[in-house]
């Protein structure tokens, strides 16, 4: 059988397209740069914002604020003394830009002084209307938190992501190319028997792939924009076009030098993603799922599918650990519950358009009351160097990559020998 040819017939050629890439990323970040200066340079300025999140640490007597300003392009913290709910309003502030705000900053979720001019309720909306539907049919609000997640990317309360840090299901409550590809699927599905009855009737000599492909690239492109485009949501739509494209083409998706083409892509046309660790775990688990699938060969597909799924787990624990330290048992769940998600995911979406989305209400609250004992287990950046290094490594050499995987399991013995001792 013949072999889809890579996109890249030799490293130079490769090596070139790269350099390319990083010099349009650099004019890019160039003008990036030119609108900081511009931004830090005036006194104040005054913009409308959606707040995301809300929170009063312990022992402080100002509010936190996690705001997003469309007209800025800006996502930023800022903090007030004033005893309002805020979520889900506009907030018409004015801003004083610091000096003290570096280029880092300013591409980054930093912190923007500000006072508050006035605050409005948000005018009614369709995803408004959807997220308070969903409230409907759920008591518990831990419960409408998840559902509006995992639908609608809507940030969740602190006390949520703890209890979901230590599931180890992060990656189940941010959109992203997991919830994609159950989408696309499912679109499928749909469509595919329909496109079917009239192509054989009518146009033979299309082809499936082309023609609903491009219609579910198109439902998806509006739901990603629907949701306000995710970081990692945002990568993963990016990464199917180009794939989708590759496959059209007759071009090899599987292969590491596409995975890299099309991660400059991104950058280019959104630099800010560079500095998104959300962007860069979803990057890292897309790279070990390549890894996996390059390096072995299981012909039953729900076989690799289980394969996968309890490999991107140990493969993932000393990223994940480079930057969250929460450790619990209970995260040992998280590769079933993945595979469980699957189902669970477009079940949840069927029950809740009829009305029934409480169903799984009680499974749901005895899996987020599950044991809240946990241990913090933190990797310091040096090793992560190494671990990068040697996954890197693991591309050219299978003794690399069995290097890697030995060293990610140890690792999560010694994890869990340590919350047990």
């Amino acid at each position: 059988m013949l072999k889809s040819p890579k996109l890249f017939i030799t490293y130079k050629e490769f090596l070139y397209t790269l350099l390319i890439f990083i010099s349009v990323l650099s004019i890019r970040f160039g003008f990036l740069y030119n609108d900081y200066n511009s931004f830090i340079s005036k006194p104040f300025y005054f913009t409308t914002v959606d707040v995301l999140q809300q929170y009063k640490k312990d022992k402080k007597k100002y509010i936190t604020l996690l705001v997003y300003s469309s007209s800025l392009n800006l996502e930023f913290f800022t903090t007030t003394y004033k005893e309002l709910n805020f979520l889900d309003k506009k907030v018409r502030l004015k801003l004083f830009p610091s000096n003290d705000m570096d280029f880092i900053d300013y591409l980054t979720t930093s912190y923007i002084k500000s006072t508050i001019n006035w605050v409005k309720k948000r005018p009614k909306t369709i995803k408004s209307a959807l997220l308070e539907e969903i409230a409907r049919q759920h008591n518990q609000d831990i419960i409408v938190q998840f559902y509006q997640a995992i639908f609608l990317a809507k940030p969740i309360s602190k006390k949520l992501r703890v209890q979901i840090s230590k599931l180890g299901i992060s990656h189940l409550i941010a959109l992203s190319g997991f919830h994609l590809a159950i989408l696309s699927s499912i679109l499928f599905a749909i469509f595919n028997p329909i496109y079917r009855f009239f192509q054989q009737r009518y146009f033979p000599y299309r082809y499936n792939l082309i023609d609903i492909g491009f219609t579910i690239l198109i439902i998806l492109a509006l739901f990603v924009y629907f949701v306000n485009s995710p970081a990692s949501l945002l990568r993963s739509y990016i990464m199917m076009v180009i794939g989708w494209i590759a496959l059209i083409s007759g071009i090899r998706v599987i292969s590491f030098s596409f995975l890299v083409t099309a991660i400059m892509v991104i950058f280019i046309i959104f630099p800010k993603l560079l500095l998104s660790l959300a962007f860069w775990f979803s990057i890292a688990g897309v790279f070990y799922i390549y890894l996996l699938i390059e390096r072995f060969n299981i012909n039953n597909r729900l076989l690799m599918t289980i394969f996968i799924s309890f490999s991107i787990f140990i493969l993932m624990l000393p990223i994940v650990h480079t930057i969250f330290s929460i450790t619990a048992t209970t995260q040992l769940y998280s590769p079933l519950l993945s595979l469980l998600f699957s189902i669970f995911y477009p079940i949840s979406i069927l029950l809740h358009i009829i009305g029934f989305g409480n169903l799984f209400d009680g499974l749901l609250e005895q899996l987020f009351s599950l044991d809240n004992h946990f241990i913090e287990i933190k990797i310091a950046p040096i090793y992560l160097l190494g671990y990068i290094s040697l996954s890197i490594g693991a591309i050219f050499s299978k003794w690399i990559f069995y290097t890697l995987f030995l060293v990610a399991t140890l690792f999560m013995g010694y994890m869990f020998i340590l919350f047990m001792i």
